[in-house]
């Protein structure tokens, strides 16, 4: 086949896939919540951490903060393999529900490092600051400004095309092995495994840099005298 024949099959492919890409994160954006009560109980359970609230992650040791990002992210790497092994048995015919789950892994993994870092998503504000992230862990920069002057309805679906596009590249650059079925099980596993890891370590390089500039907002606020009122 011809390299202009090669280009037009990815260019179609693409498209595809940034369509399968775009639905699995709408989807997962609309059933996919961790309840950010409940995962600090479990931190404060399974790693015993001395917060009560998400205000006092931010007294915690970063570097403890960081060993538990990267356990939660490895976690979701071990998931996010053994569902690419197991849907990769039928090479590009199960790239779509593949798709599907291994989204609604990752908007999982995001939102823990976001609690993890002190960022609850309560408010639509919040809400669109977790998606930002997101967008950092698919490598797309997202204009702070652009956050502050949309509506939220209006910019998570801009920001989810945005992702789509980006991911729908890297997933057609690495995952056309899959054409073979039964040994793209194993290249199946292969790519979650490394897709979970570099959206991970993106997302923690996300959060840990807003959480610190949150601490040095905080120390210059404790340090700056309160004047008595006039």
């Amino acid at each position: 086949m011809t390299s202009a024949g090669n280009s037009s099959r990815k260019s179609l492919l693409r498209r595809g896939l940034e369509g399968a890409v775009r639905n699995a994160f709408t989807k997962a954006y609309a059933t996919v919540k961790v309840d950010p009560d409940k995962y600090l109980e479990h931190l404060r359970i399974a790693y015993d951490l001395p917060a009560l609230t998400y205000e006092g992650v931010y007294s915690i040791n970063v570097e403890v903060l960081d060993l538990i990002a990267d356990e939660t992210i490895r976690s979701s790497m071990r998931i996010a393999a053994a569902e690419g092994a197991g849907l990769g048995m039928g090479g590009m015919f199960t790239i779509i529900p593949d798709l599907g789950i291994l989204a609604a892994i990752t908007i999982r993994m995001i939102q823990r490092l976001s609690l993890i870092y002190g960022f609850s998503y309560n408010t639509e504000q919040e809400e669109a600051e977790l998606w930002v992230a997101a967008a950092s862990a698919a490598g797309v920069d997202i204009s702070r400004e652009l956050v502050e002057k949309q509506v939220v309805s209006k910019f998570i679906p801009r920001v989810i095309q945005r992702i789509a596009t980006s991911a729908s590249a890297e997933i057609v650059e690495k995952w056309t092995a899959r054409l073979i079925p039964i040994v793209s099980s194993v290249i199946g596993a292969g790519l979650n495994y490394y897709f979970m890891r570099v959206w991970g370590q993106r997302a923690v390089s996300h959060f840990r840099q807003r959480h610190m500039e949150m601490r040095r907002r905080q120390l210059l606020q404790q340090q700056v005298p309160i004047l008595p009122a006039p």
